[in-house]
């Protein structure tokens, strides 16, 4: 499991890997695996482990006093889930973390992230690019749901996350997009009659 995370690393850094470097990463990451439906993290306890998704696919949501669930976030390979909040400031988490595909997965503790940080360039070049990105992506997806459209982000999510549609359900996309299923399906109906 550890190749496909090397490999992803790899994106964030000219400079090779050193042996040395894998084996730390190797002493590190934990790997593990998630039976669809099993849980990562559940609204209450604390995130002990951030997750890089090497196979499968998970969702991130939090469920309101209706019993409705909103989704938050969905990944799949070579994406990162676990709740950041939680994860750094030490809280209880509001949300729930599954899989929605049989999942393979490397675990970090918040310790061995500093660690890693410290010690190996290309993963702390890594994380930095990432928070950047993180922080655009929820900028974007902020002014997404207070201004645009439902045709325009179902367009935006279609355009950042091709293989979602083919992974998760109608529900779940229509959950994070903030619409129902119904505004859901005529978008989908409009799109593909133009």
């Amino acid at each position: 499991m550890h190749e496909a995370f090397f490999e992803y690393l790899k994106k964030f850094s000219s400079d090779p890997i050193s042996e040395e470097e894998k084996e730390l990463i190797r002493q590190i990451f934990v790997p593990a695996r998630l039976r669809k439906r099993q849980f990562l993290l559940q609204a209450g306890d604390l995130c002990k482990n951030f997750a890089f998704i090497v196979k499968g696919a998970m969702r991130m949501y939090s469920v309101d006093d209706k019993g409705i669930e909103h989704i938050v976030r969905m990944g799949v390979e070579n994406w990162w889930m676990g709740d950041r909040e939680s994860f750094s400031m030490l809280t209880p988490s509001l949300y729930n973390i599954d899989a929605w595909e049989h999942c393979e997965l490397l675990y970090i503790t918040k310790e061995g992230s500093h660690e890693l940080q410290h010690k190996i360039p290309a993963f702390c070049e890594m994380k930095l690019q990432l928070d950047e990105r993180n922080q655009i992506a929820n900028n974007r997806r902020l002014t997404s749901a207070i201004s645009a459209t439902a045709e325009k982000r179902y367009t935006d999510f279609i355009e950042c996350n091709p293989e979602f549609p083919g992974r998760f359900p109608q529900h779940f996309i229509a959950s994070y997009l903030g619409l129902n299923k119904d505004t859901l399906s005529r978008v989908k109906r409009n799109r593909y009659n133009k």
